[in-house]
């Protein structure tokens, strides 16, 4: 992880932000800016990128007690991190947005397929295929134990879900599934069929493009 003071100038979070918008920064580089400044010892980089995984391992939600055992976070930053998302949450919502194609799930996802580890990810979706909501289910090498259908289909269960898709990043670049990959989604897909719950595709993606089992017929 790169210092701030290694970055070329006009490529530094704040600078790179207002040149080329919000939407050009990684999740890391718009933490470093809420998050202003490191402390001594903590670059606010290294900071920031704690603070993503922290999210990240709860499901995507601020935890202000975990973000405060971080070295360089105190309660001030960690209630500022955790207000901010709260109010991107409130008012940009995916509740309601409409699945007609596999493609359509990427600009609810995309965000983390910068991320060092691969996340899972599931979408619960209603009976006219309106996202209800948008989950982290575990992060680290997706597999059967990290990927237990207990996990994906308790709050798809919650959400009176009737289909569900799923996703998951490859940081290595290669979007094509795996053995473990085709394993999960016939495993998954088999519990939905129990549960009621569908299991309408699984997407594995990667900064610029994606695989869906649905389109390649796999699933």
């Amino acid at each position: 992880m790169k210092r701030v003071k290694d970055i070329p100038k006009d490529e530094r979070p704040r600078e790179k932000l207002a040149k080329k918008g919000p939407q050009a920064l990684s999740d890391v580089e718009l933490i470093a800016i809420l998050l202003g400044r490191g402390i001594e010892g903590h670059d606010v980089m290294s900071v920031a990128n704690q603070v993503l995984i922290a999210i990240d391992s709860n499901g995507g939600t601020p935890d202000c007690a975990a973000l405060q055992n971080i070295a360089g976070m105190g309660p001030a930053k960690a209630t500022l991190i955790a207000a901010a998302l709260e109010f991107a949450r409130r008012r940009i919502k995916p509740e309601g947005f409409k699945i007609a194609f596999p493609s359509d799930v990427l600009p609810l996802i995309q965000h983390y397929a910068d991320r060092k580890q691969e996340h899972f990810l599931c979408v619960s979706l209603n009976g006219s295929n309106e996202v209800i909501a948008v989950r982290v289910i575990s992060v680290g090498l997706v597999n059967k134990t990290h990927v237990h259908p207990r996990e994906v289909f308790a709050d798809a269960i919650t959400d009176r879900a009737s289909a569900i898709i799923v996703a998951h990043n490859h940081p290595s670049g290669n979007v094509e599934p795996g053995k473990e990959d085709l394993e999960i989604t016939k495993q998954l897909k088999s519990a939905g069929e129990i549960l009621g719950i569908k299991l309408l595709d699984h997407i594995i993606f990667n900064r610029t493009s994606y695989y869906s089992l649905l389109e390649k017929n796999e699933i």
